[in-house]
């Protein structure tokens, strides 16, 4: 009688904690991809995304068809990732951005990409190219958990070899601090 009383209790329990499962998105179960369509003429999956880069109230396409990456108008056209201070985190506001860009290379094979990561001038030359590193490659974990593969991922650290912005202040360290998506 006690082993039946044990084993309905321990069902119980995982019944109980199997109901407040999130999936990746942290949405009880309704993923990003459950507002998409199929375009009739493609065939690829389009939707809208409040884009990073986009103006509020300004949606942009999402397609993992090839050619969407050439299109101004998707989610894909935005390709830098930029970072806090002293962070090689992907910071909230850019992790979709990563993702959807990790499902259009899982949804395209042959496509590969480069990762450039960069930092600003404070730090030491070394340390910059080891942040830059670790910005880079935050960016490319976050592109293989969506599908895409090692062998279509390069990565290059320049450091602060490479600015956006010459100046000398926050707002010009802000955009020199980043991880840029170079399709090849």
């Amino acid at each position: 009688m006690k082993n039946y009383l044990l084993i309905f209790l321990m069902a119980v329990a995982m019944v109980a904690c199997t109901e407040n499962v999130k999936d990746d998105d942290g949405v009880d179960g309704a993923g990003a991809d459950d507002t998409a369509v199929v375009d009739g003429q493609s065939g690829a999956q389009v939707g809208a995304v409040d884009g990073a880069g986009a103006d509020a109230g300004q949606a942009l396409a999402v397609s993992y068809d090839a050619a969407a990456i050439n299109d101004a108008n998707s989610v894909l056209a935005e390709r830098v990732i930029y970072f806090d201070f002293d962070i090689s985190k992907v910071d909230g506001d850019y992790v979709e951005l990563v993702k959807h860009h990790g499902k259009y290379l899982s949804a395209n094979p042959s496509v590969k990409i480069r990762l450039e990561g960069h930092a600003d001038e404070r730090g030491t030359r070394e340390y910059n190219v080891a942040l830059a590193d670790r910005r880079a490659q935050a960016v490319k974990r976050l592109l293989m958990f969506q599908g895409a593969s090692s062998d279509q991922i390069t990565l290059i650290s320049y450091g602060e070899e490479k600015p956006a912005s010459l100046g000398h202040d926050e707002a010009s360290w802000r955009l020199n601090r980043r991880a840029e998506l170079v399709y090849q």
